[in-house]
Protein backbone atom coordinates (compact mmCIF):
# COMPACT_ATOMS: atom_id res chain seq x y z
CA UNK A 1 0.00 0.00 0.00
CA UNK A 2 2.72 2.49 0.80
CA UNK A 3 3.44 2.61 -3.23
CA UNK A 4 -0.55 3.62 -3.48
CA UNK A 5 -0.97 6.80 -4.90
CA UNK A 6 -4.36 8.82 -5.02
CA UNK A 7 -6.25 11.48 -6.68
CA UNK A 8 -9.66 12.94 -6.06
CA UNK A 9 -12.03 9.51 -6.86
CA UNK A 10 -8.91 7.52 -7.78
CA UNK A 11 -6.45 5.24 -5.75
CA UNK A 12 -3.68 3.85 -8.53
CA UNK A 13 -0.07 2.50 -8.82
CA UNK A 14 0.89 2.56 -12.18
CA UNK A 15 4.75 2.49 -12.63
CA UNK A 16 6.20 2.69 -16.42
CA UNK A 17 9.67 1.78 -17.72
CA UNK A 18 9.73 4.37 -20.83
CA UNK A 19 12.65 4.44 -23.29
CA UNK A 20 13.15 6.56 -26.03
CA UNK A 21 15.91 7.78 -28.42
CA UNK A 22 17.06 10.94 -30.51
CA UNK A 23 16.22 10.53 -34.08
CA UNK A 24 18.74 8.46 -35.92
CA UNK A 25 19.50 6.93 -32.84
CA UNK A 26 22.83 9.92 -33.14
CA UNK A 27 24.94 9.91 -29.86
CA UNK A 28 23.96 12.95 -28.81
CA UNK A 29 22.67 12.48 -25.23
CA UNK A 30 25.90 11.91 -22.78
CA UNK A 31 28.21 13.91 -24.12
CA UNK A 32 27.89 18.27 -23.23
CA UNK A 33 23.93 18.09 -24.09
CA UNK A 34 23.74 15.89 -20.80
CA UNK A 35 23.07 17.66 -18.28
CA UNK A 36 20.70 20.08 -19.69
CA UNK A 37 18.19 17.33 -21.33
CA UNK A 38 18.40 15.53 -18.01
CA UNK A 39 16.84 18.61 -16.27
CA UNK A 40 14.46 19.43 -19.03
CA UNK A 41 12.98 16.14 -18.45
CA UNK A 42 12.66 16.42 -15.10
CA UNK A 43 11.05 19.69 -14.78
CA UNK A 44 8.65 18.59 -17.43
CA UNK A 45 7.93 15.10 -15.18
CA UNK A 46 7.99 17.54 -12.24
CA UNK A 47 5.18 19.77 -13.73
CA UNK A 48 2.90 16.97 -14.49
CA UNK A 49 3.48 15.47 -10.93
CA UNK A 50 5.24 12.46 -12.71
CA UNK A 51 7.45 10.71 -10.01
CA UNK A 52 11.16 9.78 -11.70
CA UNK A 53 11.67 6.32 -9.62
CA UNK A 54 14.86 5.69 -11.64
CA UNK A 55 16.74 6.92 -15.04
CA UNK A 56 19.55 6.82 -17.14
CA UNK A 57 21.03 8.64 -20.05
CA UNK A 58 23.06 6.52 -22.34
CA UNK A 59 24.84 7.91 -25.35
CA UNK A 60 21.79 7.20 -27.60
CA UNK A 61 18.77 6.64 -25.39
CA UNK A 62 17.26 7.10 -22.66
CA UNK A 63 15.93 4.82 -19.87
CA UNK A 64 13.44 5.87 -17.12
CA UNK A 65 11.21 3.90 -14.33
CA UNK A 66 8.17 6.86 -13.77
CA UNK A 67 4.89 6.69 -12.05
CA UNK A 68 2.56 8.46 -14.50
CA UNK A 69 -1.20 9.20 -12.97
CA UNK A 70 -3.87 7.56 -14.49
CA UNK A 71 -5.21 11.13 -15.82
CA UNK A 72 -2.14 11.52 -18.12
CA UNK A 73 -2.85 8.93 -21.17
CA UNK A 74 -0.64 11.06 -23.77
CA UNK A 75 2.64 12.00 -21.34
CA UNK A 76 5.06 10.45 -23.53
CA UNK A 77 3.69 12.80 -26.86
CA UNK A 78 4.09 15.75 -24.35
CA UNK A 79 7.37 15.14 -23.00
CA UNK A 80 8.93 14.49 -26.28
CA UNK A 81 7.30 17.61 -27.58
CA UNK A 82 7.85 19.73 -24.96
CA UNK A 83 10.94 18.43 -24.66
CA UNK A 84 12.44 18.96 -28.16
CA UNK A 85 11.10 22.68 -28.55
CA UNK A 86 13.29 23.61 -25.12
CA UNK A 87 16.23 21.43 -26.03
CA UNK A 88 16.48 23.61 -29.15
CA UNK A 89 15.42 26.61 -27.25
CA UNK A 90 19.06 26.42 -25.28
CA UNK A 91 20.98 24.54 -28.18
CA UNK A 92 19.93 26.23 -31.24
CA UNK A 93 22.70 24.32 -33.20
CA UNK A 94 20.63 21.24 -32.85
CA UNK A 95 17.94 22.56 -34.76
CA UNK A 96 20.12 22.39 -38.28
CA UNK A 97 21.36 18.69 -37.73
CA UNK A 98 17.55 17.48 -36.29
CA UNK A 99 15.18 19.53 -38.79
CA UNK A 100 13.02 22.63 -36.97
CA UNK A 101 11.01 20.49 -34.08
CA UNK A 102 11.97 16.79 -34.07
CA UNK A 103 14.91 15.77 -31.82
CA UNK A 104 13.56 12.01 -30.97
CA UNK A 105 12.43 9.26 -32.90
CA UNK A 106 9.51 9.00 -33.56
CA UNK A 107 8.50 6.15 -31.20
CA UNK A 108 9.31 4.96 -27.74
CA UNK A 109 9.01 1.29 -25.74
CA UNK A 110 6.89 1.50 -22.56
CA UNK A 111 6.22 -1.32 -20.05
CA UNK A 112 4.21 -1.34 -17.16
CA UNK A 113 5.84 -2.46 -14.37
CA UNK A 114 4.21 -4.94 -11.21
CA UNK A 115 6.32 -6.70 -8.80
CA UNK A 116 9.49 -6.48 -10.62
CA UNK A 117 10.09 -2.98 -9.90
CA UNK A 118 13.29 -3.64 -8.36
CA UNK A 119 14.67 -5.51 -11.10
CA UNK A 120 13.60 -3.05 -13.59
CA UNK A 121 15.85 -0.40 -11.26
CA UNK A 122 18.72 -2.56 -11.16
CA UNK A 123 18.57 -2.67 -15.03
CA UNK A 124 18.20 1.11 -15.79
CA UNK A 125 21.06 1.47 -13.26
CA UNK A 126 23.68 -0.68 -14.71
CA UNK A 127 22.54 -0.23 -18.48
CA UNK A 128 25.49 2.31 -19.39
CA UNK A 129 28.18 -0.17 -18.14
CA UNK A 130 26.03 -3.39 -20.25
CA UNK A 131 26.20 -0.75 -23.21
CA UNK A 132 29.74 -0.36 -22.60
CA UNK A 133 30.78 -4.14 -22.28
CA UNK A 134 28.66 -4.85 -25.84
CA UNK A 135 30.83 -2.10 -27.37
CA UNK A 136 33.64 -3.63 -26.21
CA UNK A 137 33.03 -7.07 -27.63
CA UNK A 138 32.68 -5.99 -30.96
CA UNK A 139 35.91 -3.83 -31.34
CA UNK A 140 37.38 -6.86 -32.50
CA UNK A 141 35.67 -9.41 -34.91
CA UNK A 142 37.78 -12.40 -36.09
CA UNK A 143 35.47 -11.91 -39.52
CA UNK A 144 34.36 -9.07 -41.91
CA UNK A 145 30.94 -9.44 -41.60
CA UNK A 146 30.78 -8.06 -45.25
CA UNK A 147 33.17 -10.18 -46.97
CA UNK A 148 33.39 -13.19 -44.80
CA UNK A 149 37.50 -12.55 -44.64
CA UNK A 150 39.38 -13.19 -41.33
CA UNK A 151 40.28 -10.08 -40.35
CA UNK A 152 44.05 -9.85 -39.00
CA UNK A 153 44.67 -8.16 -34.92
CA UNK A 154 46.64 -4.99 -35.56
Amino acid sequence: MKDMNSLAHTTWNCKYHVVFAPKYRRQIIYGKYKKSIEQIIRDLCERKDVTIHEANACPDHIHMLVSIPPKLSVFMGYLKGKSSLMIFDQHANLKYRYGNSSFWCRGFYVDTVCSNKKQIQEYIRNQLKEDYMADQLTLFEKYDPFTGEKNRKK
